[in-house]
């Protein structure tokens, strides 16, 4: 008897991706909406909001980190941490503290794959198309890391996993996984930075800018998509 197993990781990271503006708007209307409900948006005005949090010192930023670098491993969703650190420390620091939070979470999973659950990570990707990713890393090197980072068509956290049972060096890993993922950190802690603004009833120009930026990003797949059907090939690392 064939046992179905459904759609690979890839396909349904693919989907998710091109879903992530509308979770991501979704989920802004749902906060939106509660904050409103219960009146409590008096208490948040963005400077008085981060004035609060400032007065706690390094604590504040520390707290946030640890969260960050613990949620990949433990397959935490990143996208409302990534809101929470624009809405708490702005887009500068809040750019700053979410890239290495999440740069930090990725290599924690890498190192754990590659000393301490290579049976499991190795068990979790068979049968994947993840499953020949080390042969890809030992020709293509640190443009697998890149290409996965900017065109998200594996799954995020298993990827982490993945990557630490492939021969990529750790500094190649580290350095390309941030790189990589701060187009996609600047333009959603940017937006998120402002969003309070409408619950102020304003629609700030900086708020408009963050809308444009997370929209560009979101079409980085879809652009790359398009033009590897120009030239007839199809949306597959191997090929970069």
């Amino acid at each position: 008897m064939t046992i179905n197993q459904g759609p690979e990781p890839e396909q349904t990271a693919r989907k998710t991706s091109n879903l992530r503006p509308f979770i991501f708007l979704g989920l802004l209307v749902a906060i939106i909406i509660l904050l409103k409900v219960f009146n409590v948006q008096q208490y948040l005005e963005k400077e008085r909001l981060r004035q609060t949090i400032a007065a706690y010192g390094v604590w504040g930023p520390l707290i946030y980190l640890i969260i960050w670098t613990l949620a990949p491993p433990l397959f935490l969703p990143g996208l409302p941490i990534t809101v929470a650190g624009g809405v708490l420390f702005g887009p500068f620091w809040g750019v700053v503290y979410t890239i290495f939070g999440a740069t930090g979470g990725a290599t924690l999973a890498f190192l754990v794959a590659r000393y301490l659950a290579r049976d499991w990570v190795e068990a979790k990707i068979a049968n994947t198309r993840l499953e020949t990713l080390d042969d890809r890393v030992a020709r293509q090197g640190w443009k697998i890391v890149a290409f996965t980072r900017l065109i998200p068509i594996f799954p995020f956290f298993i990827l982490n996993y993945a990557f630490g049972i492939t021969r990529i060096s750790l500094r190649a890993y580290v350095v390309t996984t941030f790189f990589g993922m701060m187009p996609a950190t600047v333009a959603y802690v940017y937006f998120s930075s402002n969003i309070l603004d409408l619950l102020q009833g304003r629609v700030s120009k900086e708020f408009l800018l963050g809308a444009a930026l997370v929209a560009l990003v979101s079409l980085i797949p879809w652009i790359y998509k398009k033009f590897k059907a120009r030239k007839g090939e199809s949306l597959d690392p191997s090929d970069i």
